[in-house]
């Protein structure tokens, strides 16, 4: 079971969504693929920059081979390859994966218009998992509080959570894992909001 969430912040606000970025984060932020990405993350944290830098460069430059290889070899490597492509400028603030079959990714980008930050929720079906308007304009950064609000309030994770493991807390919180590189205890938040959620349907 993963670690469940305590003492995070929902007032944390990140100064800024476009600018320098860590290295890592950058590179693998151009992997789309969610299990494929978090191999890399795990290598990067073990020493293995420069394999994993290697690797990284091949999966975004190879046109794809690599991606259509893997998903030939096991449908859980599909998840995170059909989110839609950023638009100029865009950056990814987070994402969520569940363990489904093809490991679904649901993501967050933001970008800029007419001095505002436009910020949009994707998925893998063409809006098809989402349940109100994707998309809002804020003036600064949301706190975490907020970008979680946003978000589970245009995809329905906790429903999609309980749906697949009812009545099972220790399977929900094994069903997925969060990440942002603007909110460092996103993962550990929506533990939280699992926990809570799980409390009050099954007291």
């Amino acid at each position: 079971m993963k670690a469940r969430g305590k003492g995070v912040n929902p007032e944390f606000r990140p100064k800024a969504y476009f600018g320098p970025q860590k290295l890592e984060e950058h590179l693998l932020s151009n992997v789309p693929g969610g299990v494929v990405r978090n191999r890399m993350r795990e290598m990067i944290s073990a020493g293995q920059e420069k394999e994993a830098r290697e690797l990284i460069d091949e999966v975004v430059n190879d046109g794809g081979e690599i991606a259509t290889y893997l998903e030939s070899i096991h449908p859980m490597f599909m998840g995170g390859n059909y989110l839609p492509e950023r638009e100029h400028g865009e950056v990814e603030i987070g994402r969520i994966t569940i363990e489904s079959t093809t490991y679904d990714v649901t993501s967050v980008y933001a970008g800029r218009s007419n001095g505002k930050i436009r910020i949009r929720v994707v998925d893998e079906y063409d809006g098809g998992t989402l349940v109100s308007h994707p998309e809002i304009e804020t003036e600064k950064p949301l706190t975490m509080g907020e970008f979680a609000d946003f978000f589970l309030g245009v995809w329905p994770f906790i429903d999609v959570v309980m749906m697949n493991a009812e009545g099972d807390l220790d399977g929900g919180l094994d069903f997925f894992w969060a990440e942002s590189s603007f909110y460092p205890d996103f993962d550990m938040f929506l533990r939280q909001r699992v926990i809570e959620a799980y409390a009050k349907a099954y007291d």
